[in-house]
Formats: structure tokens, sequence, C-alpha cells
């Protein structure tokens, strides 16, 4: 059995790829795609399934050698860019990123295009909702069952006895939670989705305002007793606040939609083996 270090678990050597699947040649107006080349493009391409991997990689470095073939067709100069950590592109992504300004012209959308995107998708351009929570955290005293099972008693009899009187549960947070949210009556202020692990927040959402959990929540701090003060509902921004992302989504959209068609009219033109550019043919 091959060591941890020869495949690359130490960090010392190259993780070993899989071999190339035979899946056929892959040509690009003549030009093969190295099978070497599509077996390390797979990492970039998760799939259910080694052939739908092997061909969404052997489909996109065909796109790349279609885009590059162009740019030298009309003697495009590399101008490579420099990113915000001083990372200097690839020249050939640069020609690439030279063909497409080149080549694609996306439509701009107007106010009337994003109006009528803002009326089908209010709800979806609004402030999130906010929960206005607090918590008892009774952490076990060790990692086996025995203690986590003490810990679970423990806030059950907490949650009985303070109920859903705010007065209680804040006395108890302060004498009986190991967050430091206690010093706050166990307060977790107005918090968004995604803001705590979600066992918690998903019992939040079940929560009606001014009630507590009737049962103690597990995560991998410990139990807890939550309570919700209230729910904040999200409101709906106003157009003229979401008009210019709506527009660069929508001008987006239509750039991906046109080099769609540009490098699909490229794959007509020329002659593309062994794997199937969409929207070409």
């Amino acid at each position: 059995m091959p060591s941890a270090c020869a495949s690359g678990g130490c960090g010392g050597a190259e993780p070993l790829l899989p071999p190339p699947p035979s899946f056929g040649d892959v040509r690009v107006n003549g030009v093969k795609i190295d099978p070497e080349s599509i077996a390390q493009e797979i990492q970039h391409h998760p799939a259910p399934d080694m052939e739908t991997a092997w061909t969404e990689a052997a489909r996109a470095l065909a796109v790349r050698e279609l885009l590059l073939q162009e740019a030298r067709r009309l003697d495009l100069v590399a101008e490579p860019e420099e990113d915000e950590a001083g990372r200097v592109e690839p020249e050939e992504d640069a020609l690439i990123r030279g063909v497409l300004e080149q080549a694609v012209r996306p439509e701009l959308p107007d106010e009337a295009e994003c109006r009528r995107y803002y009326a089908a998708n209010r709800q979806r351009l609004r402030t999130p909702d906010l929960f206005d929570a607090a918590h008892i955290l009774i952490e076990p005293e060790g990692d086996d069952a025995a203690a986590w099972t003490a810990a679970e008693r423990r806030a059950f009899e907490i949650a009985q006895t303070v109920g859903d009187d705010p007065t209680a549960f804040a006395v108890a947070a302060r004498a009986c939670s190991t967050c430091p949210s206690a010093q706050q009556d166990g307060s977790l202020g107005q918090v968004r989705r995604g803001e705590l692990v979600s066992e918690v927040h998903e019992a939040l959402e079940r929560l009606a305002g001014g009630t507590i959990t009737p049962r103690p929540v597990r995560s991998r701090f410990g139990w807890h007793v939550l309570r919700l003060h209230r729910r904040v509902p999200g409101q709906v921004l106003p157009f003229e606040v979401v008009q210019p992302k709506i527009a660069e989504m929508l001008e987006a959209r239509s750039w991906t939609m046109a080099s769609a068609r540009y490098i699909a009219a490229l794959a007509t033109r020329g002659r593309v083996e062994g794997v199937r550019i969409d929207g070409a043919g």
C-alpha cells in the first residue's frame, strides 16, 4: 500500500492524478487535447460519475483551445492584468479575455427591463429577516455520552423552570449559561440566517415571538435553551436602491449568453471532435 506521503498526504509531493479515462480523442481544428490535461482538469468539474466529469473537463479545454486559436488568428497581443494581490494573469488567459472582450457585446438593460425584473422578484430583493433572540448554553462537562445526557437534563430543567417569562430567563442566563452572552441576559442580539449554527437557527425559525424552546437544542457547543424575543420581518427594498445591482446582474447574464453563442459559432465554423460544444452544429 502506498504511504500517505506518496499520495501527497503530507504535503511533500504532488497528489496523484487518476489515469485519464479512455473516452476517445478530443480535437479542435486538428489540434489534439492531451488526455493528461483532461485528467488534470477533471478536478475542477465535480460530477456524480467519471464519464460526466471527463466530458465537462474535455469540453472546457476544447472551448479554451477554440478561443486561443481565434485569438491567434486575430493576431491579438496578450495584455495580462494584475489583481489586487499582485498576481499577474497568465498570458493565455489574457488572450482569451481579449478575444471575448473584442467579440462579445452584451445588451445593456434599460430601466424598463430592470423594473420588470424588480416586479417579478420583489421577495428576493428585500432586507433579511432578523431574529432578536437569547440563549442559555449548558456545556457538557466531558465528551462522553453521560456528560451530554447530564447537560441535557440540566438544560431541560431550566427550560421548565423559566417558561416564557423573560425576567426568569434573564436571571437563569446570568446564573447558569456558560456562554459570554450570559452577562447580557443571554442576548444574542438581532441575528440573520447563517449567523448561528444551523441547529440553533432552525429552532428559532419554529418559535413564536416571546416563547422559548420546549426542549433544549443540541449543537456542537452543548445544549441551548432558546428564547425568541421577536422576529423582525425583512422589507422589500425600493427600486431605486436595487436598480444598479439588477442592471449589473442582467448585463452579466446577457454577457454569459452572448459568450455561449459566440463560442458555439466558432465551434460550428471549425471542427470539434470527441466532445460537443453546446449550441454548435
